[in-house]
C-alpha cells in the first residue's frame, strides 16, 4: 500500500465524535481486521489493510517511545490507552485516542491485538503536541532506533513523573496533557 513516497501534506483529516476505528492484528502487528471507518480515515481498502503491518499509518511527527510504552503494555497482557498520530495513504493526517488490548485464546496466551480509536478532544491535542516535540527531538539525539525509542520514552515518563502523573493520568487528564507549566 504505502511505500516511502507518502509523505504529509499537512492536510487534517478527522472523523465522526461517534465513529470508532478498529483494526486486530497478530502478534508482529499485522492487520488482520480493519473496519470501513479505519478505511475511510486513511484511505486504504480492506485488502490494502489486512496483511499489512499496522504501521503503514505511521506518522513520522509521531515519537517512537509512544510505541515503545504501546508493545511494552500490551505484549505484557495490559491495556493501553494513548494520543496518535497517523498518516493516511494520501498524506493527510489524523489523531487518535487509541485503545490497544491484547487478545487472548482460551488457554490466556497472547494470540493478537485489538484496538479502538475515537477521535480525541483538540485540547488534548494541543497538550500532547510539545511533549510529543520534545519526545522527538530527544530521539533524533540516538543514532540507534531502539535506544531512541528507549530515550523518548524515559523522556515522556521523567515529565510525567515530575508532574507526579502516570502516563495513564496523563492521557485522562481535563486537558489531555501536561500541566500548563510545561516542565
Amino acid at each position: 500500500m504505502r511505500t516511502a513516497a507518502v509523505r504529509p501534506t499537512g492536510q487534517e483529516r478527522s472523523f465522526g465524535e461517534h465513529e470508532l476505528i478498529v483494526t486486530k492484528t497478530d502478534l508482529k502487528g499485522v492487520i488482520t481486521y480493519a473496519n470501513p471507518v479505519f478505511q475511510k480515515v486513511s484511505s486504504v481498502t480492506e485488502a490494502e489493510a489486512v496483511g499489512r503491518p499496522h504501521n503503514i499509518i505511521r506518522h513520522p511527527d509521531m515519537p517512537a517511545g509512544v510505541f515503545k510504552l504501546l508493545w511494552d503494555s500490551i505484549q505484557a497482557g495490559d491495556e493501553v490507552f494513548a494520543y496518535v498520530l497517523n498518516l493516511a495513504r494520501d498524506g493527510a493526517h489524523y489523531w487518535v485516542l487509541a485503545h490497544v488490548t491484547p487478545s487472548f485464546d482460551r488457554a490466556g496466551r497472547i494470540v493478537g491485538y485489538h484496538s479502538s480509536r475515537r477521535r480525541p478532544d483538540r485540547s488534548a491535542i494541543a497538550a500532547v503536541g510539545p511533549l510529543y516535540a520534545a519526545m522527538r527531538a530527544e530521539e533524533r539525539r540516538h543514532s540507534r532506533a531502539g535506544e531512541a525509542a528507549a530515550a523518548g520514552l524515559e523522556l515522556l515518563l521523567g515529565r510525567l513523573d515530575g508532574e507526579g502523573r502516570t502516563y495513564d493520568e496523563f492521557v485522562w487528564s481535563p486537558a489531555g496533557g501536561l500541566a500548563p507549566s510545561g516542565r
